[in-house]
């Protein structure tokens, strides 16, 4: 099985490509959760600089890494199996290095350009991501614009938009400890600029870890569990980890299109004919649930999420 690839500048044409184009990405949404965009617009030279800052700037982090808590926890667990003990995986930690930027942050300045880059960088993304929605739009059946006047509170809110610069450095013993724990992502439509050379990003489809395959130039994206309430159901957030690799150092650059926390979210009029399969909440109190529960079954929390409005949400 292959992550679906994508030539998103047809969707700009008309006919049979375009309407091609969008059942290619209705696919990617309903079967996988994941796919993969080519030719999307952002300027290949643009992606060279991120890449270079995002590395320059891990080596400015590179020494905190090697005393971090995972990779202290590793080198006890070599220590102790050295010894003669019995050592089990570790399977509350990430093997990675990470830092967020948005909006309301302090961003790094060393190396010089990385926040120039990293905004003209980031704003093309957002411009992509809005994109994308609009196909979600017209595949589900909605209005264009329905998802993100959805995650603005109908105009009112500022959606979130976080990017998670992320590096996986080599690990010496893969089998015992993750890159990054199996998840599905909480918020809305995620773009990531995954290494282009390290591999070790994998999505769960039909019960199979699959590869998500490096490609050059690519735009890979996944939906997170705020489309799945809003297209009840028909598109599903998938579950998706990291391996740690014993060569190469992973890069990977994730940018979150998310509800504001005030946005209430509920499935969509158009996909409820059957009945809503979601309940209605304030995305702020999903995101309470989702902290203490990212790496668990991913339904709880819509449960919980749903016991808590009453009290907590003008939605309820």
């Amino acid at each position: 099985m292959v992550v679906p690839v994508i030539d998103f500048s047809k969707l700009e044409l008309d006919g049979a490509e375009r309407a091609e184009t969008l059942e290619q990405i209705a696919n990617g949404c309903e079967a996988w959760g994941f796919f993969q965009l080519v030719n999307h617009g952002i300027p290949l030279e643009l992606l060279e600089r991120v890449k270079k800052v995002c590395s320059d700037c891990y080596r400015l982090r590179e020494a905190g890494f090697k005393a971090s808590e995972p990779v202290r926890t590793l080198e006890a667990l070599v220590a102790a199996e050295q010894r003669g003990e019995e050592v089990a995986p570790v399977d509350d930690l990430d093997w990675e290095d990470i830092f967020y930027i948005h909006d309301g942050c302090q961003w790094p300045s060393d190396p010089p350009a990385f926040k120039e880059t990293m905004r003209e960088y980031r704003a093309e993304l957002r411009k992509l991501a809005e994109r994308v929605m609009e196909a979600m739009d017209e595949n589900l059946g909605l209005d264009r614009g329905t998802i993100k006047a959805a995650f603005s509170g109908d105009g009112r809110r500022e959606p979130f938009f976080g990017t998670k610069v992320s590096h996986y450095p080599p690990c010496p013993r893969p089998d015992l400890i993750t890159g990054l724990r199996a998840h599905t992502d909480a918020g809305g439509v995620i773009l990531l600029f995954q290494d282009d050379r390290v591999g070790g990003l994998e999505v769960l489809k039909d019960g199979q870890w699959t590869d998500v395959q490096p490609l050059a130039g690519a735009i890979v994206v996944n939906t997170g569990d705020q489309i799945e309430v809003l297209s009840n159901g028909r598109y599903r957030s998938a579950w998706h980890r990291v391996l740690p690799m014993r060569d190469g150092n992973r890069r990977s650059i994730a940018s979150f299109y998310n509800p504001a926390n005030e946005a209430t979210i509920s499935p969509a009029a158009v996909a409820t004919s059957g009945g809503a399969a979601y309940p209605k909440y304030m995305f702020g109190d999903y995101m309470d649930v989702y902290v203490k529960q990212k790496f668990q079954a991913k339904e709880p929390r819509f449960e919980a999420v749903k016991a808590a409005a009453p009290k907590s949400s003008p939605a309820a």
